[in-house]
């Protein structure tokens, strides 16, 4: 099932994907996975990470890996007592190869994980497949197992990692997110304005239609004064007609100083 996950998830990244595909990674040992237990919440959930440690030379991609990478494919049905595991991502580099624009981290991930815990001891189990590269492309398939201790003791590598998210719209003052759609050959082209201080640097946007199916561009980004302005192209992966959620609308601001997560847009 996992298989069929990841090679729907790479649907869209194989044209772009520089390198060559390569089938036997055993011998090259690129990346290597575990999961560090962490510590037990107030509330009764846990949290944990999930530590990948690359070779050099190698990356690997963020949940929306762009037009050059591969998406992670993650299974945690195999765990005990578990209702639910989120992922909080920490900021992402932007990478650029042949032309092509990928998403993602070097030389390390830690990977922090919020567990829902239902009750009784926590094991917490995955199977996974994520793409690592390097002159070549690889998919990996991975597996990790450990049980989480009732402890409060906190890890300080996932604390870390948990600094180095995001910032909210909130936190960065974000003011006004506005989007506009208009037509466009096999789908949309999306329209965003976002009202806010510069992030650093030369700004990159990452657009997440929060519709696995729909397929984002990279944008294209320029400031007008205080404004954040971008154009992206959205499109259905099978070329099927869709309506796109407003509110489900996912934006990164990649800048030099810091990153900003934010949801949604009004019209």
């Amino acid at each position: 099932m996992i298989q069929n996950a990841f090679r729907a998830a790479t649907l869209g990244c194989a044209l772009a994907m520089s390198g060559v595909l390569a089938t036997d990674a055993t011998a090259m040992e690129p990346v290597t996975a575990e999961l560090r237990p962490g510590w037990r919440l107030p509330n009764g959930d846990h949290m944990a990470a999930l530590h990948l440690t690359l070779a050099p030379g190698w990356k690997t991609y963020w949940r929306a890996p762009g037009d050059a990478g591969i998406p992670p494919v993650f299974d945690w049905s195999a765990s005990d007592n578990v209702a639910d595991v989120a992922a909080l991502w920490p900021t992402p580099h932007v990478f650029r190869q042949s032309g092509a624009r990928s998403v993602g981290y070097k030389e390390e991930l830690v990977l922090p994980l919020r567990v829902a815990a239902t009750g009784g001891p926590v094991t917490l189990e995955a199977n996974m497949m994520i793409g690592v590269c390097s002159d070549i492309c690889v998919p990996q398939e991975l597996h990790v197992r450990a049980t989480l201790p009732d402890s409060s003791s906190v890890d300080p590598v996932i604390a870390a990692a948990l600094a180095e998210a995001p910032f909210t719209a909130s936190e960065a003052n974000v003011g006004k997110v506005q989007c506009s759609i208009s037509p466009a050959k096999g789908g949309m082209v999306l329209r965003t304005e976002i009202d806010m201080p510069s992030a650093g640097g030369q700004e990159e946007l990452v657009v997440e239609a929060g519709q696995p199916e729909i397929w984002a561009s990279e944008p294209k980004t320029r400031r007008e004064g205080g404004k954040l302005v971008s154009k992206t192209k959205l499109m259905h992966m099978e070329g099927k007609p869709f309506a796109l959620d407003r509110s489900k609308l996912r934006i990164t601001v990649l800048g030099a100083q810091h990153a900003v997560d934010i949801h949604g847009c009004s019209s």
